[in-house]
C-alpha cells in the first residue's frame, strides 16, 4: 500500500511545472497543489530579493533530498510580485516568506521557523509532517535517539498522553520520544516521568510539572544552552523563543583572554536561567558586523556587553564599567532587571551645524534641536547603506536649501544606525517624521509622496502660519 501511495504521489508531482525540483505555484494551481499532498511548504519570493536568491539553491537541494527520501512533502515557490493577491491573502510582508500548509486547508498556514540551509529545511518539514511524538522501543533505539540529536524530550508515558503529545506538537526543532520499558530503563526515566536530554551543559533536566503549558515552558527554557552563540542557524531559536531579554557578549574568540571571559559569562548565566538569555557574538566573524553595528560595538571596544529587551521597543543597556568577571556580569544584569541601570542610547558626537542647510541630528543634540518647541522640525532617519535613502538625498538637500533661512521650519537628518532616541521608533529606511512646534505637540509619521513638491505642500501650512505671525508683529 505504501508503494502504491508513493507511485500515486510521483504522478501528482509530475503534473506541476517545476524548476530545480521545486514546484512553481500560482493562483491558478494553488488549491490543486494543496490537495496533492497533505504537507506543503510554500516560499513567497521576489525575483530581485537578495535573500531569496541566497535561499534558492538550498531550497532546491531540500526538494531534491525529500524526493529521494520518498517524502510526501512538496516544496513550492510563488512569485509574490506576480501573484500579489495570493501573497496578500497569506499576510506576506517581506521576502522570502515561507508558509507551511497541512491538508488542503488554506485558511490557517503556519509560519516556517526553521533555518535556511537545505538540511535544516528537510529536518523541519520532516518533523512537521510526522507524528508529534516518536515511539522509541528498546535500549539500543533509546541510546541512538539520544545520541543522534542535540536535544530530545523523552517520556515513559502512554502513546496518546495528551500533555506529552500536545507539547510535542508545539516544537518544530525538538524531537519527542515515547519510551517503552526497556528504553526507559536505558535512559533512567521512571514510569510516568518526562526528561529532556541534551549533549551540552548539564546533559539532563527532569520535568516536575503536570500541564502541557508547563511542559512547553520547561522545554523552551531547557533546550537552550547557558550561552548560545549567535549565527544564522541559531538566530531563529534565539529570537523566536519566549525569553525576550538577552545579554549579549561581544568577544573575539581569537583574543588571548577569551577563555577566561567566556568562562565567567557562562558562570554568570547560571543565575539567570529562565529569566534572561545569554548570547555570544563572535567579533571575528564577518557576518556578525551588522549585529555589532546595531549595538554600537566596534572591534576596538570588544569585549563588551549589551542587554536588549525586545518587548520594550528594542531597548538596549550598556554596563557602566568594563568589569567582565562573573561578579561584574551578574551586577550589570541585575541592574538592568531591577531598573537601576538606565537605557543606553547610541550617539555620534555633536556636529557643527552652523553651515548646514540640512541639520545633522545625533542622540546627544536630539532634545535641543528636534524637540525645540519654537520650531517645526522635519527629520529623515536614514541608513548609510540604504539605496532608497541615497535616492532621496538630493531632494532632501534641496528641501533644506529652500527652508534654511525660515523662521520656524528646520529640515534635518539622522543616521539611525549610529544614533538612538527615546520614544522614536525607526523600523525601516528612510523613515520620515515631523515634530511640530508647540509645547506637548505630538510627533507625526510622514507617509506621503517623496518629491520636492510633496514635501513643500506638506510644510506649507506651517510656513503660512509663520508668515501670519510675522504680519501680526
Amino acid at each position: 500500500m505504501k508503494f502504491l501511495a508513493l507511485i500515486a504521489l510521483m504522478g501528482v508531482r509530475a503534473e506541476f511545472e517545476k524548476e530545480d525540483g521545486v514546484i512553481v505555484g500560482g493562483a491558478d494551481n494553488f488549491d490543486d497543489i494543496l490537495k496533492a499532498s497533505g504537507h506543503v511548504l510554500v516560499e513567497f519570493y521576489a525575483p530581485w530579493c537578495g535573500h531569496c536568491k541566497s535561499l534558492t539553491p538550498e531550497y532546491a537541494s531540500a526538494a531534491e533530498q525529500l524526493a529521494k527520501d520518498g517524502s510526501e512533502v512538496l516544496l513550492v515557490k510563488v512569485d509574490a510580485t506576480v501573484h500579489g493577491e495570493l501573497a496578500k491573502e497569506f499576510g506576506v510582508g517581506g521576502y522570502p516568506t515561507l508558509k507551511w500548509f497541512k491538508g488542503s486547508d488554506r485558511s490557517s498556514p503556519v509560519d516556517y521557523k526553521g533555518g535556511r540551509k537545505s538540511d535544516e529545511i528537510v529536518s523541519w518539514v520532516t518533523k512537521k509532517s510526522g507524528p508529534a511524538c516518536i515511539p522509541v522501543n528498546g535500549a539500543e533505539a533509546a541510546e541512538k535517539f539520544r545520541d543522534d540529536n542535540e536535544v530530545v524530550v523523552v517520556g515513559f508515558v502512554a502513546a496518546d498522553d495528551a500533555v506529552f503529545n500536545g507539547a510535542g506538537d508545539s516544537f518544530d526543532d525538538v524531537n519527542f520520544g515515547v519510551l517503552d520499558a526497556d528504553a526507559a530503563k536505558a535512559l533512567d526515566v521512571a514510569e510516568g516521568k518526562i526528561a529532556l536530554l541534551k549533549n551540552f551543559d548539564d546533559k539532563r533536566a527532569d520535568f516536575t510539572g503536570a500541564t502541557k503549558e508547563e511542559l512547553v515552558a520547561f522545554v523552551g527554557t531547557e533546550q537552550l544552552a547557558l550561552v548560545n552563540e549567535f549565527s544564522d542557524k541559531t538566530a531563529p531559536k534565539i529570537f523566536g523563543g519566549d525569553l525576550k531579554q538577552h545579554n549579549l557578549l561581544f568577544a573575539a574568540k581569537s583574543a588571548a583572554d577569551y577563555d577566561t571571559i567566556i568562562a565567567d559569562f557562562t558562570e554568570a548565566a547560571k543565575e539567570f536561567k529562565g529569566k534572561l538569555l545569554f548570547v555570544l557574538v563572535d567579533c571575528d566573524v564577518e557576518d556578525n558586523k551588522r549585529v555589532m553595528e546595531f549595538f554600537g560595538i566596534t572591534d576596538e571596544n570588544c569585549p563588551s556587553m549589551r542587554v536588549i529587551n525586545m518587548e520594550k521597543n528594542m531597548a538596549k543597556y550598556a554596563p557602566e564599567t568594563e568589569d567582565l568577571t562573573a561578579a561584574g556580569i551578574k551586577a550589570f544584569t541585575n541592574g538592568v532587571l531591577d531598573g537601576s541601570i538606565a537605557r543606553h542610547l547610541k550617539s555620534e558626537d555633536i556636529p557643527d551645524n552652523s553651515a548646514n542647510a540640512v541639520k545633522v541630528v545625533v542622540g546627544k543634540n536630539f532634545n535641543d534641536l528636534v524637540l525645540d518647541p519654537t520650531k517645526n522640525v522635519f527629520v529623515e532617519f536614514y541608513a548609510p547603506w540604504c539605496g532608497h535613502c541615497k535616492s532621496l538625498t538630493p531632494i532632501w538637500d534641496e528641501l533644506g536649501e529652500k527652508y534654511k533661512d525660515h523662521a520656524n521650519i528646520v529640515i534635518a537628518k539622522s543616521d539611525a544606525t549610529a544614533n538612538e532616541f527615546e520614544d522614536v521608533e525607526v523600523q525601516g529606511f528612510p523613515t520620515l517624521k515631523f515634530f511640530p512646534a508647540g509645547e506637548g505637540a505630538e510627533m507625526q509619521d510622514y507617509n506621503g509622496g517623496r518629491t520636492l513638491d510633496d514635501f513643500v505642500k506638506f510644510l506649507e501650512p506651517e510656513a503660512d502660519a509663520s508668515e501670519e505671525v510675522k504680519d501680526e508683529l
